[in-house]
């Protein structure tokens, strides 16, 4: 059963049906898909809300929506990635805010609850993070949070075109 995770200023919650529609304008926004290599259509990001309901289903956790002050903001949350690469089998830590929450410490303030659930809670041993190199603020978040970045752990990401500028991604860790 999903669960609900708080701090002082956020609220990580199971997914609703009226997150849809924020979620879909979040993902369209030139901006805050700016690391990735298109936005999504609706379609896609309903397609984005359903795998994470499963993930919520099969784990009882996942990549929580965030709320700030009643209002939907985005993810933050935990997730296995599917793919396959030298970490994997891991479990990420990850949040994605739409650009009116930017700037304001709300994705390290959720991420941290949601690594404490992952250490405390579900018995992790690591958590991982990655994004592209130039991703300086998810970067800072990474390393706000204590994850350490060893440059051998770069990889070129297997769901990224080959060649692709997005392709190689750095990878954080957390103990």
């Amino acid at each position: 059963m999903p669960f609900t995770l708080t701090t002082a200023r956020t609220v990580l919650r199971p997914w609703r049906d009226e997150d849809r529609a924020p979620f879909a304008t979040l993902n369209a926004d030139p901006r805050v898909m700016t690391y990735f290599p298109a936005v999504l259509s609706v379609e896609q990001s309903d397609a984005f809300v359903g795998r994470v309901r499963a993930h919520f289903d099969e784990k009882g956790w996942g990549p929580w929506a965030l709320e700030i002050e009643g209002r939907f903001a985005g993810f933050v949350g935990l997730w296995s990635p599917s793919f396959t690469a030298h970490f994997t089998p891991c479990v990420e830590v990850g949040w994605r805010l739409a650009t009116e929450f930017w700037g304001q410490g709300y994705a390290t303030e959720a991420a941290r609850a949601a690594v404490r659930c992952g250490f405390e809670q579900l018995g992790l041993q690591e958590i991982v993070s990655f994004t592209v190199p130039t991703n300086r603020p998810s970067r800072a978040v990474m390393e706000r949070l204590g994850m350490r970045h060893d440059p051998a752990d770069a990889f070129d990401h297997p769901r990224i075109t080959a060649g692709h500028p997005l392709e190689r991604h750095v990878l954080y860790r957390l103990r």
